[in-house]
């Protein structure tokens, strides 16, 4: 058993803006349901206080000029103790936990993060007055990446391991932010944070972390090609040796169509037909017809990355045929109007909903016949975990933890039972037209269509493989350690 420090700035239900938070909270209960000692510590923002239980305080200390306070709660769902900190000057603000409710950066987001690693490196350390310590500091995305850079100047420090979820956010800063948080003038050099001249605060944890992961063994390899490395290739191909990709899994306890409490009709793969209800239930909420038309579902922020431009580009086209598509997601309001208007155009055919419902997410996925995913790029991707599971078959751009999961129904793979899903291979308007025909066929031939659910139901996609893959990790970085 290890004792393990999951260092995190979201974790779904607390506190959630994509897919880090669903990782940050369903990885650490796989760890713990395996036997290991995990500790979340995440910022006491206003969700996390109101959503982590009854909180205990463990002790304060003063930081940076700030008096923080460590509260302990509770993963809502895995009963995970979730140890908050509690600054409230910094992360007690209305808004997201990087924006503000204008969706602009937080002016004082180079503090805010600055602070959160230094009291994961008190904690890390055993200086926060606690009878706990970690034997590995699993650090996630650029808000943690200082706290490895700062562990890496400390005698005895714990082992330590940084996730890279999505290498696109890398937390840029000045050099005058640098001096302003009085980060070691050590740490300031292109073989440590330093990025022409800037600040770069993901740069922390892949220069100095023991082991470096990513969310998918595609991603890990695409992060170290200057197409994909935004920057950090050279220092990604240096530390090569160090990077693995571990598939990220679903929290099948939530997602898992026969238990759901959030779809109209639960089912199984013996009880498909009970799918249909939700495709109903979802027709009606979006007020569009109740056919047999196939319904295209997508969850996901309306951004260039997630391929938005490409359906709305393609759909015009596809809707001349009995189609209908829903949409849930917010992001560039360009995007968001552009969907406001297709809907207004397509008024039988097209549903959109801006913003984030969970309930309305889980109805997608269950009443949905294929599910959309274009993304440019994508390190690991869930939705495409959660449709495979509900029988609602992917449609997919070959790239990321994309290409890692969803195989194309051909006359192949159905011959040796892998296909679950349709890909197309460039990010292209005709490349996504292509491949939802193609989807469209197998819909209209039973026997494929059938298998091609099949096989996606009965992939198992829950964490208990990646969770050991972690557990495999954490034992590499201690050795590295010695």
């Amino acid at each position: 058993m290890s004792r393990i420090l999951f260092a995190t700035s979201e974790a779904a239900p607390l506190v959630k803006t994509g897919g880090l938070a669903d990782i940050s909270s369903s990885l650490p209960s796989a760890l713990k349901a395996l036997g290991h000692d995990v500790r979340i510590v995440l910022p006491a923002y206003p969700s996390a206080l109101a959503g982590a239980g009854e909180l205990i305080r463990l002790g304060g200390f003063k930081l940076m000029g700030h008096h923080v306070t460590l509260l302990e709660g509770q993963m809502p769902d895995s009963g995970v103790k979730v140890w908050l900190v509690d600054a409230p000057a910094l992360f007690q603000r209305e808004g997201g936990p990087y924006v503000d409710e204008q969706g602009n950066d937080w002016p004082d987001n180079a503090e805010r993060f600055t602070l959160f690693c230094r009291v994961i490196t008190e904690l890390a350390m055993g200086r926060a007055g606690l009878d706990w310590c970690p034997e590995v500091v699993h650090g996630n995305d650029w808000q943690t990446g200082p706290a490895i850079a700062l562990l890496s100047l400390e005698d005895g420090r714990p082992a330590t391991v940084f996730s890279i979820h999505n290498l696109a956010y890398q937390g840029y800063f000045s050099r005058e932010d640098f001096i302003a948080q009085a980060i070691p003038e050590a740490l300031w050099s292109p073989e440590s944070m330093e990025y022409y001249g800037y600040w770069v605060m993901i740069k922390g944890g892949i220069a100095h972390a023991d082991r470096i992961a990513t969310v998918s063994p595609n991603y890990a390899r695409e992060i170290t090609t200057p197409e994909f490395g935004n920057g950090m290739d050279a220092l990604l191909r240096h530390r090569q040796d160090r990077l693995e990709g571990i598939l990220n899994g679903v929290d099948t306890r939530t997602w898992d169509p026969e238990h759901d409490p959030l779809i109209t009709a639960n089912y199984n793969l013996k009880r498909l037909k009970s799918k249909a209800k939700n495709k109903t239930a979802l027709q009606r909420h979006f007020g569009l017809p109740q056919s047999d038309a196939p319904v295209l579902g997508l969850v996901s922020r309306l951004v260039e990355q997630k391929g938005i431009d490409l359906v709305l580009d393609a759909l015009p086209t596809l809707l001349d045929k009995p189609l209908q598509v829903v949409m849930l997601g917010s992001g560039n309001k360009y995007y968001e109007q552009a969907c406001r208007e297709l809907a207004e155009r397509y008024p039988q055919q097209v549903g959109i909903t801006i913003g984030y419902d969970e309930t309305l997410a889980h109805l997608i996925e269950a009443g949905a016949d294929l599910f959309v995913m274009p993304s440019r790029f994508e390190p690991c991707g869930l939705n495409q975990l959660y449709s495979l599971r509900y029988g609602t078959p992917p449609i997919v751009h070959k790239t990321g933890g994309l290409a890692d999961t969803v195989v194309h129904a051909s006359k192949e793979t159905l011959a040796d039972g892998t296909a679950n899903g349709f890909v197309f291979e460039h990010p292209t308007v005709e490349g996504l037209q292509w491949a939802i025909g193609e989807a469209l066929k197998c819909r209209a031939e039973q026997k494929c269509w059938r298998q091609v659910i099949a096989n996606g139901m009965n992939q198992d996609v829950s964490w208990t493989h990646s969770a050991e893959a972690y557990v495999a990790l954490y034992q590499k970085a201690r050795q590295d350690r010695g």
